[in-house]
């Protein structure tokens, strides 16, 4: 994700035409990081209303493509946090995008049959070539989840994987991907006949639900 984040950026500093980069630039950035933030922890109302601005700064420029890599690192928050929508706001720009950023897209998805896993970053690559255990060599925790997500959508979720995803939702206090990890993993102990694991993952969900600030 971090390497996502990276393109975004690159992208939207390559369309300097100047040594300083124009209000826009600032203000699609900022916006994009207030809103995959907002909907990780829950508020889905500030989330729309963040990106609508991303949407608004980018379409001034004309340029489809880096609106297409904006809806991308959109789409992967949702993925990490379990919500699976084929990244349809990406898909409608996908003929405008980089043939790294619809592979990326596939990877999401989890549709990684004949995927061309040299585009993707590297990190990832080794998630599509290996287990849940590739996830404990990814350093940042969104690229984390969202790797998690990809696995659960290709058939590939391991116990582990599970652990490691509710573990890096918590320590970062995102309450959405948190919220759904642990619904994974009651469904987990459910199937084991757990009684005790289930209840307590009830109580972790309890005490999320009931903090005040509810995932909306």
């Amino acid at each position: 994700m971090r390497l996502l984040w990276a393109t975004v950026i690159i992208g939207l500093a390559g369309c300097a035409s100047s040594p300083v980069p124009p209000d826009w630039q600032f203000n699609a950035h900022g916006s994009l990081k207030n809103s995959v933030t907002a909907y990780l922890v829950g508020n889905s109302k500030l989330a729309a209303v963040e990106f609508s601005r991303v949407r608004a700064e980018i379409a001034s420029t004309g340029r489809a493509d880096l609106l297409a890599r904006a809806e991308l690192v959109r789409c992967a928050a949702q993925v990490a946090s379990l919500e699976f929508n084929n990244c349809e706001s990406f898909q409608a720009l996908a003929q405008d995008a980089a043939a790294e950023e619809r592979a990326y897209a596939e990877y999401l998805a989890g549709r990684w049959t004949g995927l061309n896993t040299a585009l993707l970053p590297a990190q990832h690559r080794a998630v599509v070539a290996g287990t849940g255990a590739a996830l404990n060599t990814i350093e940042d925790p969104l690229a984390r989840l969202v790797a998690a997500g990809t696995l659960l959508q290709a058939g590939r979720l391991t116990p582990d994987a599970i652990a490691v995803a509710i573990h890096t939702a918590s320590d970062q206090g995102w309450r959405r991907p948190l919220l759904a990890w642990l619904g994974v993993a009651a469904r987990r102990a459910e199937q084991l006949n757990d009684k005790e694991e289930v209840s307590r993952i009830q109580r972790r969900i309890d005490l999320i639900s009931n903090s005040g600030m509810p995932v909306r």
